[in-house]
């Protein structure tokens, strides 16, 4: 189970009823253009889309997923480049396992994901924070791990995002080209503050205490 029906219904609700809600994914639009170009990828899934505006801000099309919006909740097929931004943080605890096998079977070559660690500033309709989950980096690390190949990390003030690659796939084969230093470019100025993060360091930073 992706998301119970009860949880649906408030989500439904949050976006028929908040303009704001579900609108966060267009400033990471430059970041997916980044990507797409590196690895000369056109077929995109937006997993967890809200009101569609990464699809609005890119020239090419956009395969949509969101199980609380109504003509974008059937199941998707698997893309070459899977984005969902902002959404871990609002899955229920009880279903992160089968969301993340989920976004697993759908990667066919490349994932880009960014996840909060903070509280939110909305409310659910049931006393809830908006982000169920709230949890630091060390947390996500060993349930990307188990399903990805980690290409890239960046951790910063209340949010991170990083860049996998299905096991199946090298990201730095010889027709991909070299680490993807640059796909962060061209973000907005809070996403350029972030603080990048070595994979080859990262099991020191954050484990070794």
């Amino acid at each position: 189970m992706l998301i119970t029906d009860h949880y649906r219904e408030i989500n439904a609700n949050l976006h028929n009823t908040n303009s704001d809600y579900g609108t966060s994914s267009s400033r990471w639009a430059q970041v997916v253009v980044n990507i797409s170009e590196r690895y000369s990828i056109r077929d995109i899934l937006d997993y967890g889309c809200g009101k569609g505006l990464l699809k609005q801000t890119l020239s090419w099309p956009v395969r949509e997923y969101d199980p609380a919006i109504p003509g974008k909740d059937t199941p998707p097929e698997p893309a070459e480049l899977v984005i969902c931004t902002d959404v871990f943080e609002h899955i229920e605890p009880e279903c992160l396992e089968n969301v993340l096998d989920d976004i697993q079977r759908l990667t066919r070559k490349i994932a880009f994901l960014t996840i909060a660690t903070r509280p939110a500033r909305k409310v659910l309709s049931d006393g809830r924070n908006a982000h169920l989950i709230q949890q630091p980096l060390p947390f996500w690390l060993p349930l990307l791990w188990q399903r990805f190949t980690l290409v890239r990390v960046v951790n910063g003030p209340g949010e991170f995002n990083v860049i996998v690659a299905a096991k199946s796939w090298n990201p730095w084969g010889s027709n991909n080209g070299t680490k993807p230093d640059d796909v962060g470019g061209g973000a907005d100025k809070k996403v350029r503050g972030l603080i990048r993060i070595q994979f080859d360091k990262l099991w020191s930073k954050m484990f070794t205490r």
